[in-house]
């Protein structure tokens, strides 16, 4: 029991703080890392609460499937530098 409201406390230390870094991170790429963190231990929530079932959709619809297509987005939207623009 003891055990279990300590990994309990941690992963929603864990969430709460992935979560409002991806709000208050300025780079895109870091907090779209953020955001994938707080849905990883959104999915260990769940399992937590022995719902395995949504937790596998948690890890597959939301991490490998949102996250994936925010990670394109962010790479090829993303700018290396002002110099690069300027001179093209």
């Amino acid at each position: 029991m003891a055990y279990e409201m300590i990994a309990f406390a941690l992963f929603a230390i864990l969430t709460v703080a992935s979560s409002v870094g991806a709000v208050l991170v300025r780079d895109v790429w870091h907090s779209a890392l953020l955001l994938g963190l707080s849905l990883l231990s959104f999915a260990v929530h769940y399992v937590m609460l022995q719902a395995e079932f949504v937790a596998a959709m948690q890890i597959l619809v939301y991490v490998g499937g949102v996250l994936i297509l925010i990670t394109f987005a962010v790479m090829l939207t993303r700018r290396t530098s002002t110099e690069e623009v300027t001179n093209a």
